[in-house]
């Protein structure tokens, strides 16, 4: 543990979509106990896997948590990993309104194709910056362009934007071959902790919601058990889809020329320790 997070003055807000789902732990990488009895995280099991989470329901309870730490005069350290989470966090973001009836003609849809297909017809620049694959993004684009009459990309001024808002920003990079390595190790790893038997246990309570079932890992051990494909394939599902999303991390943190980045050897913790030291008092 760095003393820069060592010293009780600094607290973590945590910016992952998954890590708000309660029970859904070990394969998203939520911090365990021990971590989180050294350092006190927020913005982590905020709802139940049933639940509909959405960006703005993170960005309120984000800036709750971060004005709840900077009024006991301690900094706020946001560990990101989703991009779009952040940025409502940090930028000024607003959303648009919701049209549930849409979303759920939408979401009747088996083919993420096709509805990246409509939503580029509809929204060319939305299409243009929402990777194909992203079926939770592509939904909520066209939910927005078919109830609205407007192109979704009207709405989302901020994540093209950079402003100055005074927010410190680091970046780690791993070598490549590195990550790759850590990414089938950490799989791995997290199966020998029971990732099986949590989506099991998820699945026996019949009450994911949509996106807590598209969950990387999570989609690919519930094709497993629903009997689509070998636990074998699972695993190398979750891989190669892993290292696709580090890839996708790093492109949508690339853009945002306010990030300072560091390149990691070993110890991200350690080698970041000088950085963060530096705006940590």
């Amino acid at each position: 543990m760095s003393a820069a997070l060592n010293n009780g003055n600094t607290e973590i807000v945590v910016c992952d979509a998954m890590q708000v789902y309660r029970r859904m732990d070990i394969g998203t990488a939520k911090p365990t106990l021990e971590d989180q009895q050294k350092v006190q995280h927020h913005c982590i099991d905020l709802v139940e896997p049933s639940a509909r989470f959405t960006v703005s329901d993170y960005q309120i309870a984000a800036r709750a948590a971060v004005a709840d730490i900077h009024a006991r005069d301690k900094n706020a350290l946001v560990v990101a990993g989703t991009g779009l989470y952040l940025t409502s966090l940090i930028d000024d973001l607003s959303f648009p309104g919701e049209w549930p009836e849409i979303r759920r003609e939408l979401q009747e849809e088996p083919d993420v194709n096709t509805l990246y297909r409509r939503l580029k017809a509809l929204d060319p620049v939305a299409a243009a910056n929402i990777e194909r694959s992203n079926r939770r993004r592509i939904e909520r684009a066209l939910e927005v362009c078919m109830g609205s009459g407007k192109p979704f990309s009207d709405n989302a001024p901020g994540t093209g934007a950079y402003p100055d808002n005074g927010v410190v920003q680091i970046g780690l990079l791993w070598p490549r071959d590195v990550l790759v390595k850590r990414v089938a190790e950490r799989v791995n790893a997290m199966l020998k902790w029971g990732f099986l038997d949590e989506v099991r246990d998820l699945r026996k309570s019949g009450n994911m919601s949509i996106t807590a079932k598209q969950a990387l890992g999570y989609a690919e051990l519930l094709r497993h058990l629903e009997g689509k494909c070998t636990l074998e394939q699972a695993v190398g599902d979750i891989v190669i889809h892993t290292r696709q999303f580090a890839v996708r991390q790093e492109r949508w943190f690339r853009r945002d020329p306010r990030i300072t980045w560091v390149n990691i050897e070993k110890n991200p913790v350690a080698e970041i320790g000088a950085v963060l030291a530096k705006h940590l008092n």
